[in-house]
């Protein structure tokens, strides 16, 4: 394997991300004056457990983040999980057990199963993914195709689902696309060829890099066609997506990665769905990414039972 993107792990800055969304979370569920209905009926001295339970089979992602929303809502109302991020389950599996003051427990009901829904919707549909591609070098990426604020937590789904993350942001890698070269072509001063853009990635990396990363930052360049993989191969670059392509193309495209440039690792990316991913996969890429793992994605059915 060549050069990898930075994973996504449950660390401290994302961690510091899932705070910033869960006080806007809370601010437009509770407002400025709280839960209306919990506070009408049920007394402020009352207590209760209540379990999480999943409706549907799946990957579980999102368990790590439960003990902040009730943190925020109630710091008395406590969390003891019963399964693991990335852990497959059937349906009826308990993912952990909330216990406290029933007021917060309430409150912080839709918070928490919108956390664990949506995060594992993202782990579960990628696991459909690595299931397609098993016994095959190919390996599953996601995109920046991302709900805005939540990129570090879906793209964290996506690891418990068993995929890889491509880039975190624009500051991680170098991707030249093909509006990178058009924009070049309508101005003269800086018309390049796809090789000669790969080059000059290069050098404006190592130039301008802090911290000694230019010398492991990826550049990766998008071809639409084998005549520009033809020219670019030799310039080096870590990856070379290749955008649309069919498989019997995809094959092509190997063969002439081995001739020409056997250290680089061609990306297939463009018209990948379930249906298509296994062919993709057999063709000669080593890495196949999917819009669809996170801008596609159902939310897992998580719900929420009262315990006697």
């Amino acid at each position: 394997m060549n050069r990898e993107f930075q994973q996504v792990a449950w660390d401290e800055r994302l961690e510091s991300d899932w705070r910033e969304i869960l006080r806007l979370a809370v601010r437009e569920d509770l407002g400025a004056v709280g839960d209306w209905t919990t506070r009408a009926l049920v007394p402020e001295y009352a207590t209760g457990r209540a379990a999480v339970v999943a409706r549907q089979q799946g990957f579980i992602a999102g368990l790590r983040g439960v003990e902040a929303v009730l943190a925020e809502i109630d710091d008395r109302v406590q969390w003891r999980a019963e399964a693991e991020d990335g852990q497959a389950v059937g349906p009826g599996t308990r993912l952990g057990r909330i216990e406290g003051p029933a007021q917060g427990i309430l409150m912080a009901e839709r918070l928490v199963l919108n956390l664990i829904g949506r995060l594992s919707g993202i782990a579960t549909l990628t696991g459909r993914y690595v299931e397609a591609v098993a016994g095959t070098k190919a390996r599953v990426y996601d995109t920046r195709k991302t709900t805005p604020g939540w990129r570090r937590l879906e793209k964290y789904a996506v690891r418990c689902g068993g995929g890889c993350n491509h880039r975190t942001g624009l500051f991680e890698a170098v991707l030249i696309k093909d509006n990178h070269l058009a924009f070049g072509a309508e101005a003269e001063a800086t018309q390049y060829t796809p090789a000669e853009a790969v080059a000059r990635a290069r050098q404006f990396v190592a130039e301008h890099a802090t911290d000694g990363a230019g010398s492991t930052m990826i550049v990766e360049i998008e071809v639409d066609t084998l005549e520009q993989l033809n020219e670019v191969l030799p310039a080096g670059p870590d990856i070379v997506l290749l955008d649309n392509m069919p498989p019997d193309v995809l094959r092509e495209a190997g063969a002439r990665r081995d001739a020409l440039g056997p250290a680089v690792e061609l990306e297939a990316s463009g018209g990948v769905n379930l249906e298509t991913v296994e062919a993709i996969a057999r063709s000669a890429v080593d890495r196949i990414s999917v819009g669809a793992l996170t801008h596609s994605a159902v939310g897992l059915d998580v719900g929420f039972d009262w315990l006697p």
